[in-house]
């Protein structure tokens, strides 16, 4: 199977300080890659850098990111934006910050829509209402009508994911997209995500310190120590029989229920 994204040796570095080495995976269609480790190992540096998403000071200084044969540090801000949004879309840690709380979401849906089709307002709205239907919101309308701070935490995520899903991405990146979410909240958005692949084939890497997830959802996995690799396999050699003491350390750090 042709991998749809792969990253090549890659280091980062913001401010001409590295903080990302050597970092090499790849992705294949309809695959869920799962990263972790803990703050600041640089897990969310890795996926923003294939969005172009890195800032004024953050650079690809050695490496290549290869989606669909294109090398994407090597595009201009022109070609990365007609990219993203109908190529790779992305779930960041709080859905809510992201919306601007004095309009609707249906509207903010819109705009962001007709950036890259010429869509009705009608079409729109119907091809929304089917994709929020499809991640168990039955009041479109409703939601579609409502502004940002009228929907709970919850109600919030789901929606940043039927954001990025609107233009049918190959690809989606979440960013943390459940650490902000009680447990009950968080078990609904993992869910609303493996129906999102299930549903349009869309390859997800997501990005998160929680082991729980990462068991629930991805195929492979991706453990990262400051910067660098420190571990890559299926989720079941490396949760289960993890080679690397750090790796055993972050599986010990779960906790565990007692009988």
């Amino acid at each position: 199977m042709a991998e749809i994204l792969r990253y090549d040796r890659v280091d980062i570095a913001y401010n001409g300080r590295r903080v990302v080495e050597g970092v090499s995976f790849d992705l294949n269609p309809g695959e869920i890659l799962g990263i972790v480790g803990e703050s600041g190992s640089g897990k969310s540096t890795v996926i923003k850098a294939a969005m172009g998403l890195l800032g004024p000071s953050g650079q690809v200084t050695r490496g290549d990111i290869y989606y669909k044969g294109k090398d994407l540090p090597d595009l201009s801000p022109a070609e990365m934006r007609r990219l993203n949004g109908p190529e790779l879309g992305m779930i960041f840690q709080s859905a809510g910050a992201s919306f601007c709380p004095i309009r609707t979401v249906g509207s903010q849906l819109y705009e962001s829509m007709t950036e890259h089709e010429n869509v009705s307002k009608a079409d729109f709205t119907n091809r929304a209402c089917d994709l929020l239907r499809k991640i168990g919101f039955e009041d479109g309308p409703r939601i579609l009508n409502s502004y940002p701070f009228e929907l709970s935490g919850g109600m919030q995520q789901r929606v940043g994911i039927a954001a990025a899903m609107l233009l049918k991405p190959s690809i989606l990146f979440a960013d943390e997209p459940t650490s902000a979410l009680d447990v009950s909240v968080q078990k609904q958005v993992v869910e609303e995500m493996l129906l999102v692949r299930e549903t349009f084939g869309t390859s997800i890497v997501i990005v998160t310190h929680n082991i729980g997830v990462i068991g629930t959802m991805a195929d492979r996995v991706l453990v990262m120590k400051d910067g660098a690799m420190v571990e890559y396999g299926t989720t079941r050699q490396v949760l289960e029989k993890p080679r690397k003491e750090y790796t055993r350390m972050l599986m010990a750090a779960v906790p565990r229920l007692k009988r």
